[in-house]
């Protein structure tokens, strides 16, 4: 087992009576699904569909305390905090970032139990493993509880990497981002079922329309990833943009329809003068040009 204590995550707590109806009218996901054990990815948008913030939502135990707590990336927090306070109104709720105290310990590559911590799931994908959300002082010894071994965060990086999962502020940018556009769909980050929340109206419509022709996607290369940001270019058009990698591989941002006609046409994918190949990722339910498996 590893472990690792994520530098680039914070946690937001939202607790008191209406806590669970205030949350489930703004996020992407049915609060009536979240429970003690049972967490749920999720994003809040804008108005017109754009991802603000996305995170884990997790429900603390009665006997803890109870309340909701937000997994959300660190850099968002105090904006996520702000924005929830705006949307609070008359909402009996309080919202805290609690990031300054807590942090996010990723557990992967086996199981175990601790006490340090409130323990959950990764919600998005089995192969996550589990994450913890406790005071940064404790993670080693959190880690010996469990029974693990606490690693540098870049080998969670190269884990996630290898997984295919994207990662908001280098695979895709906060506020410019349709949830589909960064797997949030096939992450169970939307719940399309649920009643109105933020930015609804539009996700729905391309979710029902299949629309989404921009995807982060796994890429293949030789050696050293090109760097994040770095422009992918099909000929002398701009296809897409390179998010995170470690050698032989990435994540990268692209335009499928204009993968499609570059790689039927013969033209390599190209970022940072290194030639780019895409791959499937193993959860993925749509098409990717290129790739040996077709998929829905």
């Amino acid at each position: 087992m590893k472990t690792a204590l994520l530098p680039d995550r914070g946690v937001i707590k939202v607790a008191g009576p209406d806590d669970r109806k205030f949350l489930n009218g703004l996020v992407t996901t049915d609060l009536a699904k979240v429970a003690p054990g049972r967490p749920r990815f999720a994003g809040l948008l804008t108005p017109q569909g754009k991802i603000i913030a996305d995170f884990i939502v997790v429900e603390a135990e009665p006997a803890d305390g109870g309340g909701f707590f937000l997994d959300v990336p660190r850099a968002l927090a105090k904006t996520l905090t702000d924005r929830l306070n705006f949307y609070k109104l008359r909402a009996n709720v309080m919202v805290e970032d609690l990031s300054e105290t807590l942090g996010v310990l990723a557990i992967w590559e086996g199981q175990g139990d601790t006490e340090y911590g409130l323990c959950y799931a990764d919600p998005r994908l089995p192969e996550l493993g589990a994450r913890c959300m406790l005071p940064p002082h404790v993670a080693e010894k959190a880690a010996s509880d469990l029974g693990g071994d606490l690693v540098d965060p870049s080998s969670y990086e190269a884990h996630r990497i290898a997984l295919g999962i994207p990662r908001g502020g280098i695979d895709f940018i906060y506020g410019s981002t349709f949830p589909h556009e960064s797997n949030m769909d096939q992450l169970h980050g939307v719940d399309f079922d649920k009643g109105c929340f933020v930015g609804q109206e539009v996700v729905s419509r391309i979710e029902h329309r299949a629309i989404a022709r921009t995807r982060v996607i796994p890429v293949s290369f030789d050696g050293p990833p090109p760097e994040a940001g770095a422009p992918v270019t099909a000929g002398d058009r701009n296809v897409g943009m390179m998010g995170s990698g470690i050698v032989g591989r990435g994540l990268a941002t692209l335009r499928l329809d204009r993968v499609e006609d570059a790689l039927a046409s013969g033209i390599s994918l190209v970022a940072g003068g290194i030639t780019l190949q895409p791959r499937k990722a193993s959860w993925a339910r749509f098409a990717i040009p290129g790739t040996s498996r077709a998929a829905e």
